[in-house]
């Protein structure tokens, strides 16, 4: 059953008048939490925020117009509310049937407003799938109605409202979200730590095999031709998920020992390149009722390659938002190609030869 409600403070148009009462203080003891963690894997860049008397670069927050003042979504543990600037260092939130006031709180962090965010009209405790919590597996959501911000409680089925001193409640309201519609990225910018990098010589390993076989009764010179068209791998890791597709990199340069080699465009995702790799002109000679193995080798080499850049990221409207990141570009290529030719073996039942005399 839906908790009771004091039905005394639903839906109340809140009164502007500064004669109203005032919140009372009240740090709510502290639950376990991680602070400046990812709410989501992929949207790193969305985060709750210990407020340390600043308003923090990326803060989310939103104009009231009823209010004519501009509130930051803040929370005290799991209690949605708002901080204004013009009200001093607080977090002003609703809880059991009071608004109440705390210096102690966090604010939601949106760094470089990187994320997609939107405001989604919701009612009854209900919250669209990627709504912004509290806190983790708590149905607490950042929400707002034409009289401000607050939070929507699930169990409860309405959107609370902190308002000098109480808490108003409303069965329809707006609900914070991440706008999880198709999205592109692209890095761009890109230093590479080249001093940094790590290097890794694998095992030889055969890319090609050729086998000459002579049944004839004389020595025979055959000539081998191998070849082999082999795959350089690439691939940025940009510390956060990606969906839809893969990050986007672009043609990246050439490394060279120096410091840094700074690619100003990359394009597309873990990205491919192919090698074509030909050993001709190879002379073997291949005893009567023998068969000979030419087989062509090479040494895998990867590469760890700490860097830099820019990432974009793109709406289906064409919107393009931009960030900061450091990554680990790793490249797999094979080099240190040789033509190995092995001990060439008897033709088992093949037919003798007459003896020479």
């Amino acid at each position: 059953a839906t908790p009771w409600l004091d039905p005394s403070l639903s839906e109340v148009v809140p009164s502007r008048s500064s004669s109203s009462g005032s919140p009372q203080l009240l740090d709510l003891p502290e639950v376990a939490l991680f602070p400046d963690s990812p709410m989501f894997a992929e949207h790193v860049n969305l985060k709750w925020v210990r407020f340390n008397g600043s308003l923090p670069n990326g803060a989310v927050g939103i104009f009231n117009g009823y209010t004519e003042r501009t509130d930051y979504v803040c929370k005290v543990n799991c209690e949605a509310g708002f901080y204004s600037a013009t009200k001093g260092d607080l977090c002003f939130y609703p809880y059991a049937d009071r608004e109440y006031a705390s210096a102690k709180f966090e604010m939601l962090v949106n760094v470089d407003h990187f994320e997609f965010l939107e405001w989604v009209e919701d009612s009854y405790g209900a919250a669209p799938q990627f709504s912004v919590r509290t806190c983790p597996d708590v149905d607490i959501f950042v929400g707002k109605n034409k009289y401000g911000l607050g939070k929507v409680v699930t169990q409860h089925k309405a959107f609370f409202l902190p308002w000098e001193g109480d808490e108003y409640w409303y069965k329809s309201y707006q609900v914070l979200a991440i706008n999880r519609e198709r999205y592109s990225q692209h890095i761009s910018h890109v230093e590479y730590g080249i001093d940094e990098m790590e290097l890794f010589h694998h095992a030889p390993e055969a890319l090609q095999l050729a086998r000459v076989t002579n049944l004839e009764c004389s020595t025979v010179t055959k000539m081998v031709r191998l070849e082999k068209t082999t795959t350089l791998e690439k691939h940025w890791d940009i510390g956060r998920e990606t969906r839809n597709g893969s990050v986007s990199a672009g043609e990246e340069s050439r490394f060279k020992r120096s410091a840094k080699c700074v690619v100003q465009h990359a394009t597309s995702s873990p990205k491919e390149a192919d090698f074509h790799y030909l050993v001709s002109g190879l002379q073997v000679l291949v005893p009567p009722n023998h068969s000979c193995a030419v087989r062509m080798e090479g040494r895998k080499m990867t590469a760890d390659i700490p860097f830099k850049g820019r990432l974009s990221r793109t709406n289906h409207n064409g919107d393009t938002h931009w960030t900061s990141i450091t990554g680990t570009y790793d490249g797999v290529n094979v080099g240190e190609i040789n033509a190995v030719v092995e001990r060439c073996q008897p033709v088992t039942d093949a037919l003798p030869c007459a003896p020479e005399y």
